[in-house]
């Protein structure tokens, strides 16, 4: 079985996020969605909420499975039995940063291969640090987030 995980914090999580592992989910048996408790970031939603979050916006989607996890992200691929780890990138700056991941998650496991995702041109300027900036001043979020999102933000 060909398993993938797509890890990320999803602080919220964009259209951005959805239409990367929509693109994706086909290439693999299961995707797990890792949410990550990461350690560097002050969340604003909690990892619980995320997680249901997910689980509302993927639960028609049988392949699609939602996980948190703390710790290094190759040793939850571990844990779940996934080789593959999905990324997603929007702009020259992040695939320079995913890169240099995917190199230090190949140092530290060369099983487990880094597959980046292009985003559609029109999702490129969406993030979850830009949503949350116009969560925080009250702006209208709803062209950003999936529309099964907006009950929890």
């Amino acid at each position: 079985m060909k398993i993938a995980l797509f890890p990320g914090s999803f602080d919220p999580v964009t259209v951005a996020h959805v239409d990367i592992l929509q693109r994706s989910v086909s290439l693999f048996d299961k995707v797990v969605i890792g949410v990550g408790a990461n350690s560097t970031k002050q969340a604003m939603l909690p990892l619980e909420t995320r997680v249901k979050i997910l689980e509302n916006v993927f639960r028609y989607d049988a392949r699609i499975e939602v996980q948190a996890y703390h710790g290094l992200t190759v040793d939850f691929c571990k844990e779940i039995g996934a080789l593959y780890m999905i990324r997603g990138i929007r702009t020259v700056s992040d695939f320079e940063y995913e890169k240099a991941i995917a190199q230090m998650n190949h140092e530290l496991d060369p099983e487990i291969e880094s597959i980046f995702i292009l985003s559609n041109p029109g999702y490129s300027s969406i993030s979850s640090t830009i949503v949350r900036d116009i969560l925080r001043h009250k702006g209208d979020i709803s062209k950003f987030v999936p529309p099964e999102a907006m009950k929890f933000l």
